[in-house]
């Protein structure tokens, strides 16, 4: 039974996305504020945390900041409006995805599940278990990653990305692609998701800002991977 751990301050919210998402199968422990979840954060241990942006006090920006500086717990940001520089930062923050408020139990549920198959990517095992790319190291069968010697903490969604562009080398995908492949969303206008989780690997996998060596960007199409 999948654990999440909801953090909403508005107690009608939280309540029912609580009872929505237990009628659906999930275990569920909620917290009203920012505080109070990095608290349950520790001691219910979640599968998945839906956060949202807008608390009180402390931030839901500061609360993903915080879960990232030491957990890697896929979290599913929540928004009452579809501000895109809300978006955009607050996946920039970590978020591995978001919903705008009010969204259907279904809805939810179903990104829920999706974020929690990214975190338990599973590679075919015929495939390479080890590959090189310069100073990049990817244990395909292990599910890590090393730049320079030294582990590199991914996200479910950025280790996702990686593997998939990683995996064909040379092909450019295009963000439509991507979204589809490993966020499994079949809709269109969401770049901010891969172009967010680009960022954030980049900056995790040592690419130099301006001069990327491994994820590179085909103006007008998408991205591909490629050693420089």
């Amino acid at each position: 039974m999948p654990r999440v751990l909801i953090i909403e301050d508005d107690r009608a919210v939280r309540d029912g996305v609580r009872l929505a998402l237990r009628r659906q199968g999930h275990e569920v422990a909620a917290a009203a504020t920012g505080e109070e979840g990095l608290e349950l954060l520790r001691s219910f241990r979640p599968d998945a945390v839906v956060l949202d942006l807008m608390l009180p006090g402390m931030t839901g920006l500061e609360v993903c900041r915080r879960i990232r500086a030491h957990d890697q717990v896929p979290i599913i940001m929540a928004t009452a409006r579809g501000d895109d520089t809300d978006i955009v930062v607050g996946l920039e923050s970590g978020a591995d995805d978001y919903v705008v408020k009010p969204v259907r139990a279904r809805v939810l549920d179903a990104r829920i599940r999706a974020v929690l198959r990214r975190a338990g990517t599973t590679e075919d095992p015929g495939a390479s278990r080890v590959e090189h790319h310069g100073d990049l190291v990817i244990d395909r069968a292990g599910l890590t990653v090393t730049h320079r010697g030294q582990p590199v903490a991914l996200g479910p969604s950025e280790l996702r990305l990686l593997l998939t562009l990683s995996a064909s080398a040379g092909q450019v995908f295009s963000r439509q692609q991507l979204l589809e492949a490993v966020w499994e969303h079949n809709y269109h206008g969401d770049a901010r998701l891969v172009d967010a989780c680009v960022k954030r690997l980049r900056a995790k996998i040592g690419e130099p800002a301006g001069s990327p060596q491994y994820v590179h960007t085909v103006r007008g199409f998408g991205y591909r991977f490629g050693c420089r």
